[in-house]
This record gives structure tokens, sequence and C-alpha cells, in this order.
């Protein structure tokens, strides 16, 4: 018999059985899924940016970084 893993729900902490029938992993209940997206919605979480611009970003053809 497969060894089922179990993780814990991030958001209340109850254990959660990682197999595929479960539709709301890796959160335990729907409402633990809708409490956390809620979070990202009001921008509780925050992804971290730097304010320095993308290093990969190239300037338009014909002008320098500089203009």
């Amino acid at each position: 018999m497969a060894h089922v893993r179990t993780v814990k729900c991030p958001q209340c902490g109850a254990p959660v059985r990682w197999v595929p029938e479960n539709r709301f992993r890796p959160f335990c209940s729907e409402r633990c899924k809708q409490i956390d997206l809620g979070a990202w919605a009001s921008e509780d979480y925050r992804v971290p940016t730097s304010d320095e611009g993308d290093p990969g970003e190239q300037s338009p053809p014909g002008r320098s970084s500089q203009d």
C-alpha cells in the first residue's frame, strides 16, 4: 500500500491529505482557500520587488538609457 503524504493547511494548520481527490489542496477546505484568496486580493500578501527596474530591460532602438 502506498504512503499518503500529509501536509499542513497553510491557513489553519490542519492536516491535509495530499491526494488528487482533495480539490482544495494545499488547503483543508473551501473556507481556508477563500480566506487565502481574499488576503491576496486585499494585498495582505505581496511579492517583493525592487525599485531599480529590470536589469534585462532595454531602451527602445535609437535611444540611450541616458536620455
